[in-house]
């Protein structure tokens, strides 16, 4: 059909290029195929997506059936009639409709200058776009991407917003003209349209504040001298497979550009370059935003592996060498770092002392406790003759220090070369003694450390005969749960230590073995921590009754 009247398409491509496409026919198509008058790359855009038709009167936009849809102003269409201004999106690609013929001048300046502006304004632009596309820090991004939009715009502040966790916006980054960067008390302006904006995924153009509706929302920025206002979402598009294809948008925050000069902000195709590098931007940000994150994991992630080889150094490699006794251990923690702990002292008279203790809680903050505990301990053990002593200043110190929810259960013996063996167990799962008499339990001691001002703290002595074999161990060993649920058990240790021998070495390997087998691939939810000892019966002396066995 002859057309009547001349139109244009103006629209930003996706390299970057501003393009005016004549319609000159029609229908006038537009798609991915070449065959039609306008070819769009990119996948969201069907082969025959939409077309323009004069009828007679007027130019009318139908959808001709495309998978993500066509939009007017925001909108999705199937059949409507154009007016000069209307924004038509094809993809990610928005199309700024016009009636009639380029202007070879408008009211501010000859053609040669707004060529020379339009130029400006592209290549400000593509300079943008290509240094956003290759900056990774994100604070350098969201300038790149202000200093871009000012340019273009000519306006004289910017600012990002972005939503945080809890959805609400939040002062990112702000800048002048000029390069200059402005802090958040700097923008004396309401929330209302960055978050009208952000809630409604369109672009707003405000032309003069004094006639919004409620010119008092804007009383800060008015004050300023400032009247026009353009603000653009910060969304990135995805196209949905399903029956009914459907376009969505994650919406990561809002683009804010204001300025006191009226023709600065009144552009259609400074409207459309802008809005074009705000979804840019948007996916820049975003890549930005989680490579920044996994380089804080990445750091995280070093300074645990630092603080886990730390904490295994602060465990001993092997007991002292004192000829009575034989002893293996080890520490398997639930995360990086763990909140069991275990360590040996050599004591006057050729004893050993030994601790096995657990840290409520996981992670760093039960490791750096375990850690202190094992300072204290090995600070007061050599100069505390009693087990029961040394674990009741152990509470003292720690209640000094207000550690709130923070307490340990732990077990204190002592082996003497003649095979006595005084302990003090407080709160802790009961250690195992194996004798050639059977099993008993070692629970005599007093409640958990470092919570109670008051508690009190006993010790029991026995003495061991060559052979006898002491496991002591964490909740994490006796409450490992397999696939129904079911936990392993005292009973399963025991039956696990009286199966093996009396090499400390081998019942450790022994344990951990059975208790894998039992968790299969269930996920670790405790610290698993074991100490085996042997008395070996060096020096020893001729002994009272070990007393009753279980």
């Amino acid at each position: 059909m002859e057309l009547k009247e001349p139109a244009q398409l103006e629209f930003t491509s996706p390299s970057g290029q501003q393009q005016v496409v004549e319609i000159d026919e029609s229908p006038f198509r537009i798609g991915r195929s070449r065959a039609n008058h306008l070819s769009l790359p990119g996948t969201e855009v069907s082969r025959e997506h939409a077309e323009i038709s004069w009828d007679g009167q007027q130019f009318v936009l139908h959808d001709r059936g495309s998978r993500a849809g066509t939009f007017l102003n925001g909108d999705p269409v199937d059949t409507h009639q154009l007016v000069t201004g209307d924004r038509i999106r094809v993809g990610s690609v928005d199309l700024s409709f016009s009636l009639g013929a380029p202007s070879e001048a408008d009211g501010s300046g000859s053609a040669t200058s707004t060529a020379i502006s339009d130029l400006r304004q592209t290549a400000a632009l593509l300079a943008g776009l290509r240094a956003v596309g290759g900056a990774r820090v994100l604070d350098h991004v969201l300038d790149l991407v202000l200093d871009s939009a000012l340019e273009v715009s000519g306006a004289e502040r910017g600012f990002i917003m972005l939503v945080d966790q809890d959805g609400n916006l939040e002062f990112r980054r702000g800048r002048g003209r000029g390069q200059i960067s402005l802090s958040g008390s700097q923008f004396q302006t309401s929330h209302k349209i960055p978050e009208e904006v952000y809630s409604t995924g369109k672009t707003r153009l405000v032309k003069d504040l004094l006639d919004a509706p409620v010119a008092s929302d804007h009383a800060g920025t008015i004050a300023l001298g400032i009247r026009h206002v353009l603000c653009a979402p910060l969304q990135m598009f995805r196209y949905v497979e399903t029956d009914d294809a459907a376009q969505e948008d994650r919406r990561i925050g809002v683009l804010y550009l204001d300025s006191r000069e009226r023709q600065t902000l009144r552009s259609g195709s400074m409207q459309a370059a802008l809005e074009t590098l705000a979804k840019e931007a948007a996916v820049a940000i975003e890549n930005a935003r989680l490579y920044r994150e996994a380089q804080e994991r990445a750091h995280l992630e070093h300074d645990l592996r630092t603080a886990q080889e730390f904490q295994q150094a602060l465990l001993p490699k092997a007991a002292p060498e004192l000829g009575h006794f034989e002893a293996a251990a080890s520490m398997l923690p639930c995360r990086m770092i763990g909140g069991d702990f275990f360590e040996y002292v050599a004591l006057s008279e050729n004893a050993l002392g030994f601790t096995l203790g657990d840290v409520a809680g996981k992670g760093a903050p039960a490791g750096l406790l375990g850690a202190r505990i094992q300072e204290i301990f090995s600070a007061h053990a050599p100069t505390l003759i009693e087990p029961a002593t040394t674990i009741a200043k152990i509470n003292t110190t720690l209640l000094s220090r207000s550690l709130e929810a923070r307490f340990v259960t732990m077990v204190y013996g002592i082996l003497s070369e003649d095979g006595r063996l005084r302990y003090c167990n407080a709160g802790h799962n009961h250690p195992v003694l194996v004798t050639a008499d059977g099993v008993r339990r070692l629970e005599t001691g007093g409640l958990i450390v470092g919570l109670f001002d008051d508690a009190e703290y006993e010790e029991e002595t026995l003495y061991l005969s060559p052979g006898d074999l002491l496991v002591v161990f964490s909740d994490g060993i006796s409450e490992a749960m397999d696939a129904q649920g079911e936990e392993f058990g005292d009973e399963r240790i025991i039956e696990c230590v009286c199966g093996t021998g009396r090499d400390p070495e081998a019942v450790l390997t022994r344990l951990f073995e059975q208790l894998q087998a039992f968790t299969g691939d269930e996920p670790q939810g405790d610290d698993m921590t074991v100490m085996v000892l042997r008395y070996q019966g060096a020096g020893r002396m001729s002994p009272p009754n070990n007393g009753e066995v279980m």
